[in-house]
């Protein structure tokens, strides 16, 4: 193989296989000498992937972790099963996957030849996803038109249902993503109002990258999580205890860092959240740990009326 820059993708394919690859048997399957592979091996090397030599008469090489994140080759079946987990968690807003997952699969759909975007849109198709709670299902590709309007600084025009029902067309320029678990939302400066405000993306429909730039302005409190946070439930934040007879491991990471709690022998939790006191206890109830809410008194009386519900439903079960 006399093509250098091909040579050395095909040899970075083959490194990136979990295994040592012997001088000989990388020099056979190039076509080329064990010094041309020893010379393209300091190339990578050069390029950031940390390849590793053992010593002996073979000489064998395996790319090992290194500092920094090199790029990746994958093959068709890599990049389909990489690109459906992106888009079946990106579309559900499961806990945890946040912007950079948003942005992965933005970067991956983009490279994708035709077969293969074909191919992860029939197997999306053709599964539902099992999700908790009532967050609303989006078309990842709505996300990584976002994404990229986010990350390239480019006007996005799409249309917009609000919660009464209006329709209408925004122009904006957008500036962050931000996923609360249970939904996702795009801080925009909208163009045409001339102020700042939060969308509801699975509201969200036909977005359109309009190839115009922008400069950055400045978001009103500097972080779009504490935008957004505002923004809901018209600003109302609250504070939020809850002990767990459990141990501090067995906590959701979303509640925030458990810390011992002396008087039940268990941990305890305090977070902000501005979601509904009703949707907060279905989601501690979903758990399976046992809880007792210390605060808000909404908050308690949330719980207890669940708790209640539950307890009459498995009764009229039995």
């Amino acid at each position: 193989m006399n093509d250098t820059p091909a040579r050395l993708l095909t040899l970075l394919s083959l490194l990136q296989t979990p295994r040592e690859w012997p001088g000989s048997e990388l020099a056979e399957r190039l076509g080329v000498s064990t010094r041309t592979i020893r010379r393209d091996i300091d190339r990578l090397r050069e390029l950031g992937y940390p390849v590793e030599a053992s010593l002996g008469a073979e000489g064998g090489y395996r790319l090992v972790a290194g500092a920094a994140m090199p790029p990746l080759l994958l093959d068709d079946e890599e990049a389909v099963a990489i690109a459906v987990g992106l888009r079946a968690g990106a579309g559900h807003a499961i806990e945890g996957v946040e912007e950079a997952s948003v942005r992965a699969l933005a970067k991956l759909e983009q490279v994708l030849p035709a077969r293969l975007r074909h191919r992860v849109s029939a197997l999306q198709s053709a599964t539902v996803a099992l999700t908790r709670g009532d967050g609303a299902s989006i078309d990842p590709r709505t996300l990584t038109v976002m994404a990229g309007a986010v990350a390239g600084q480019e006007r996005l025009r799409f249309a917009y249902r609000a919660g009464d029902g209006a329709e209408s067309r925004r122009r904006v320029e957008p500036y962050r993503l931000v996923s609360t678990g249970r939904r996702w939302y795009l801080v925009a400066y909208d163009l045409d109002r001339e102020d700042w405000r939060t969308f509801r993306v699975d509201r969200v429909t036909q977005p359109f990258l309009t190839g115009v730039r922008f400069t950055a302005r400045e978001l009103p409190m500097g972080d779009a999580v504490a935008f957004v946070r505002k923004g809901l439930q018209g600003g109302s934040v609250y504070r939020a205890e809850v002990v767990f007879a459990a141990a501090p491991e067995a906590v959701p990471d979303w509640l925030g860092t458990p810390e011992p709690d002396a008087a039940s022998g268990g941990c305890r939790v305090r977070f902000e959240t501005a979601d509904a006191p009703e949707w907060v206890a279905a989601r501690l109830a979903l758990t399976g740990l046992e809880f007792t809410v210390r605060e808000p008194a909404a908050l308690v009386r949330s719980a207890a009326v669940l708790g209640a519900a539950l307890t009459r439903a498995a009764g009229a079960a039995v």
